[in-house]
């Protein structure tokens, strides 16, 4: 496991993940399995895109997963409006 990539969801970190924080994670991930840490000028365009792409990847995951006893993001975009509550069952 690379050990540059740190823990991105709540409570390990205070707050939500930075845009900075999933960027720096996404990037050191294609790092580690691409074994470059800066691509040669002829790969650079593949890496930048594989950093975007788990960067986008990484703020799904983000989004979607809910955290047992803190309601997670999900309980907070419905909270917020975002998503339709759960109506209850009319039986």
């Amino acid at each position: 496991m690379c050990r540059s990539i740190k823990t991105l969801r709540p409570p390990v970190l205070p707050t939500e993940a930075t845009e900075d924080d999933i960027r720096a994670a996404a990037l050191q991930y294609v790092r580690k399995v691409s074994g470059f840490r800066a691509p040669a000028a002829h790969n650079r365009e593949v890496f930048d895109e594989a950093v975007e792409e788990i960067a986008e990847a990484t703020r799904r995951l983000l989004e979607g997963l809910e955290i047992r006893g803190s309601g997670g993001h999900a309980a907070k975009r419905q909270a917020q409006g975002q998503e339709p509550a759960q109506e209850p069952d009319a039986a």
